[in-house]
């Protein structure tokens, strides 16, 4: 487990006239509260990534499909520099991650529709100077293959 990156289990609770699932609360622990909610999806084997900001912490919940999301802590003083992390989550795994300043991420849709991600950051988006530094999510030093690992 990367150091400072939060997994919560959701809850959903289903009825027959659909179904509810809490995604984050002001009164969860280590709330940092949020600048904006937004939603962005990839398609069947779309890799979004790689990114990390140095203010903003991420808050992700997939409310459709699956994705794989995968962290690289590449902080110089982490005691867990260097270790890659593989979370797959989604419909079948309904989790909120939280990813601190400073980790690198990105995700695949493992799904074969598109898969749907609700993302709460701390930090309002800034459009002149935008929190984001991105690195091309194939060709780049961090050691990871996003390609399917049959077995």
């Amino acid at each position: 487990m990367i150091e400072g990156v939060k997994i919560k289990e959701l809850k959903v609770i289903p009825d027959e006239r659909g179904r509810l699932m809490e995604i984050l609360r002001s009164d969860d622990e280590g709330f940092g509260g949020f600048g904006q909610v937004y939603m962005t999806s990839a398609y069947p084997g779309v890799v979004k990534g790689w990114h990390y900001h140095k203010i903003q912490t991420d808050n992700m919940a997939v409310v459709s499909g699956m994705m794989k999301l995968v962290l690289y802590d590449g902080r110089e003083k982490s005691p867990t520099k260097g270790e890659v992390m593989e979370i797959f989550f989604g419909e079948h795994r309904p989790c909120l991650v939280t990813i601190p300043p400073m980790i690198f991420h990105g995700f695949k849709c493992v799904s074969d529709k598109e898969a749907i991600v609700i993302n709460v950051p701390t930090e309002v988006y800034n459009r002149r100077e935008p929190d984001e530094y991105r690195v091309h999510p194939h060709d780049n030093d961090i050691p990871y293959q996003w390609e399917r690992k049959d077995g």
